[in-house]
C-alpha cells in the first residue's frame, strides 16, 4: 500500500511503545516511523519526521506530552495528535484539548478502535474514548467565565458548525456551501470565539451537546 499513515509513538514505558509498535506495523495501512521517550524527542521527531499521526502519552519525565502538544502546535507542524492516557479523571486531558489534540483515547481501547481512531483522525475527525468524552461534556457544560457573546451565529456559521462537527476540513466545507476556503477559515475563527471554542474538537462536542439537549 503506498499511502501509508506515518506514526510516531510517544511514551516513556518501553512495553508501551513495544506494545504500539507491533500491533500497528502489523496492519500494511500502518508506519512507525518513530519512538520517543519523552515530549523534547516527540516535538523533535514531529518536527524531523512529519508523522500524519502522534500518539502522545501525557505523563512523561522532562517535558510531559500536555506541553509536547502545545510546541507541535505552535510549529504549526501538521500531525494528528492522539494522547493516550491511563486516567479518564486526569486534569490534564480536557487541557490537551485546548491545546490542539484531536483524539483522547485511554490505554485500555480495544486495538481495533485504536486503528479506527487513527484513520478518523486522519481524515480530521475527533476521536474520543466513552469515559473520557463524558469528562469532556460536562467540562464544556461548566459556566464559562467569559461573558456569554451578544453576537449570534449567522446562518452560515451555524451551516459551517455542523459541517466542522462532521469533520470535514475547511477545503471540503467551501466545496459543500459553495464559497472560498479563506471564506471558510473566517467562519471558523468567529466562531470559536462566538461561542469561547479553543478547537474544532470542542466544536464538534458543543454540536453534539447541543443535539442532545433539546
Amino acid at each position: 500500500m503506498t499511502n501509508r499513515i506515518r506514526i510516531l509513538i510517544a511514551d516513556d514505558h518501553n512495553i508501551i511503545r513495544e506494545g504500539l509498535l507491533a500491533m500497528l506495523t502489523a496492519h500494511s495501512d500502518f508506519e512507525v516511523v518513530g519512538e520517543a521517550r519523552d515530549g523534547d524527542e516527540a516535538v523533535g521527531l514531529a518536527r524531523t519526521l512529519q508523522p500524519d499521526v502522534i500518539l502522545m502519552d501525557l505523563v512523561m519525565p522532562g517535558l510531559d506530552g500536555l506541553a509536547a502538544i502545545g510546541q507541535i502546535v505552535a510549529q504549526n507542524l501538521k500531525a494528528r495528535i492522539i494522547v493516550l492516557t491511563s486516567f479518564a479523571d486526569d486534569e490534564q486531558v480536557f487541557r490537551a484539548i485546548k491545546a490542539g489534540a484531536l483524539g483522547y483515547l485511554l490505554k485500555d481501547t480495544p486495538r481495533e478502535q485504536l486503528y479506527q481512531a487513527i484513520r478518523d483522525v486522519v481524515r480530521g475527525r475527533a476521536v474520543l474514548h466513552p469515559t473520557v468524552a463524558f469528562k469532556v461534556m460536562q467540562e464544556i457544560r461548566e459556566p464559562t467565565d467569559q461573558p456569554a457573546t451578544t453576537d449570534p451565529l449567522t446562518p452560515r456559521e451555524v451551516e459551517t458548525l455542523h459541517l466542522m462537527a462532521q469533520g470535514l476540513s475547511n477545503k471540503s466545507i467551501a466545496a459543500a456551501i459553495g464559497v472560498d476556503v479563506r471564506t471558510v477559515a473566517k467562519y471558523v475563527s468567529s466562531i470559536l470565539s462566538k461561542l469561547h471554542l479553543a478547537n474544532r474538537t470542542q466544536a464538534a462536542l458543543y454540536v453534539l451537546q447541543e443535539g442532545r439537549s433539546r
